[in-house]
């Protein structure tokens, strides 16, 4: 059997879309390593895609490398899986996440199957611009609210307390290695 599945994106070009025909017996690697040469991202980043309900909620993961399962679904890797071990029927949804930072997706359902083999995965058409892979902003800016890289001593808490008044000797007795915190 051959997979006909569409991906777009909420963001960017409204016009963008690709279109992958597959073999059922292709892995989610393969699919991977296809959707990046359409869009021309290099392949340095955890993505991962996701198996997802009508509602585009997220269920069973296939993760680019193993990682520490999530108790509710068994552990996957890309490499490892088919397409046809979780991909079954038209209609069926998927998101890949392209930006794990930010968590930004394509949205992906399998439009068709078709009968007969193909070797691979190949990008049958490619429309519209793909979004910038991953955005510039810094995470983390703001936390100190003031830009400060000592942000949990700012000007109000040294207004506040004389740093010299804090016992810092009753700090060594708690370690994280040892497991007596948790």
């Amino acid at each position: 059997m051959i997979y006909k599945l569409t991906f777009s994106c909420e963001e960017g070009d409204p016009n963008f879309r690709r279109v992958f025909e597959a073999d059922a017996d292709a892995t989610f690697l393969e699919l991977h390593e296809a959707i990046l040469k359409s869009v021309n991202y290099p392949d340095d980043q955890m993505t991962s895609f996701f198996l997802c309900n009508d509602e585009w909620e997220k269920g069973q993961e296939v993760t680019l490398v193993e990682m520490d399962s999530n108790f509710e679904y068994d552990n996957m890797v890309m490499n490892e899986t088919r397409l046809s071990d979780l991909i079954e029927e038209v209609g069926q949804r998927l998101i890949y996440v392209f930006d794990p930072m930010f968590e930004r997706y394509f949205f992906g359902s399998l439009k068709e199957i078709l009968p007969g083999t193909m070797n691979g995965v190949e990008c049958v058409e490619s429309k519209g611009k793909a979004p910038q892979q991953l955005k510039s902003e810094d995470p983390l800016a703001g936390i100190g609210g003031k830009g400060d890289d000592d942000f949990m001593f700012d000007d109000e808490f040294k207004d506040e307390y004389d740093m010299g008044d804090i016992d810092m000797e009753g700090f060594q007795d708690l370690s994280f290695d040892d497991g007596t915190m948790f």
